[in-house]
């Protein structure tokens, strides 16, 4: 009996020591990517961040949509408070505004590229994914740089958001980092050389900072996007409605011109004189932002995804 107990209580520990090494963020870089990804590499590269440019990734990003303080007109005070609702619990956005208590004023370019990119905060905890950093993983370290520059121009705004209301099993952090190892790649956008520049842009936007796949897709139970089925649509992950198939099926938006797309990404106007609206109509106010050649960049790599028939609710 005694060493029945002895085994159990060496296979406990044994788990639990698994456990903390298979979920700490250092297991994540060890797998995916040199430690401190980011760290030094905007210095290396000698860039100067251009806050200017970074303006049109926080527009192609759609930051002010979850960042803004709700009930407010002035979307560029980015204090947070969003409650965004999922299957797995309440997430309350943070505030990302340049205060130094209660925002990331306090954060270094390597800090913010970091949390970019891994989904780790200055800290050295895991940031949940409901922050889809899963698509923000492929933007470049200038861009990021850029991006961070743009965010420091804003104004602090006082208040931290709530924290995020999760039940158990959810509630404990350190466990993303399971989700990490099975979910996050690692991997920062390469441009296609068999593709125009164009193309290569549009594929860049659309799939980094414009992280267009995240509600556009089919999740599978634990939150993670199903290859097979990106931006064929699915469940909106807040749980009201279906993002629409966005791939070029006849159950998509198979038939479109590059012209209408790029209408809909200017105006919310589709083909049939409808006006989207909702979360896709404070996407089109941020897409309208852009220059029109990044908007004809991002149809012309859209209407190039492979035809997927969209997602149909369960009966």
């Amino acid at each position: 009996m005694r060493k029945a107990v002895a085994v159990l209580l060496g296979l406990v520990v044994l788990g639990a020591v698994a456990f903390m090494a298979l979920t700490s963020p250092t297991a994540w870089q060890v797998l995916h990517g040199e430690p401190g990804m980011g760290q030094g590499v905007l210095a290396d590269a000698g860039h100067r961040p251009d806050p200017e440019k970074g303006r049109l990734l926080f527009f192609a990003g759609g930051c002010s949509s979850c960042h803004a303080v709700p009930g407010q007109d002035d979307k560029m005070r980015l204090g947070g408070g969003y409650a965004l609702k999922s299957p797995f619990g309440t997430f309350h956005v943070p505030n990302i505004s340049p205060h130094k208590e209660d925002g990331i004023g306090a954060w270094t370019q390597a800090d913010f590229v970091r949390a970019m990119r891994e989904g780790v905060s200055p800290d050295g905890e895991h940031l949940y994914p409901s922050f889809p950093y899963t698509s923000y993983q492929h933007m470049n370290t200038a861009d990021l740089g850029d991006l961070f520059a743009f965010l420091m121009t804003l104004p602090p705004v006082d208040g931290k958001a709530p924290p995020h209301d999760l039940p158990f099993p959810f509630n404990i952090r350190r466990g993303i980092g399971l989700w990490k190892l099975a979910f996050l790649d690692g991997h920062v956008f390469m441009p296609d050389p068999d593709r125009s520049a164009e193309w290569n842009r549009g594929a860049y936007l659309v799939e980094g900072p414009g992280h267009c796949a995240e509600c556009h897709s089919e999740r599978n139970a634990l939150g993670a996007i199903i290859p097979e089925r990106r931006f064929a649509g699915g469940p909106n992950p807040e749980g009201r409605g279906i993002a629409p198939n966005i791939t070029p099926s006849p159950t998509g938006i198979g038939g479109w011109t590059p012209e209408e797309l790029v209408t809909l990404l200017t105006t919310g106007e589709t083909p049939t004189f409808d006006t989207v609206s909702g979360p896709m109509g404070s996407v089109v106010h941020n897409t309208a932002q852009l220059p029109e050649a990044d908007r004809r960049a991002m149809a012309e790599y859209i209407l190039s995804l492979p035809p997927r028939v969209g997602y149909k609710k369960p009966q």
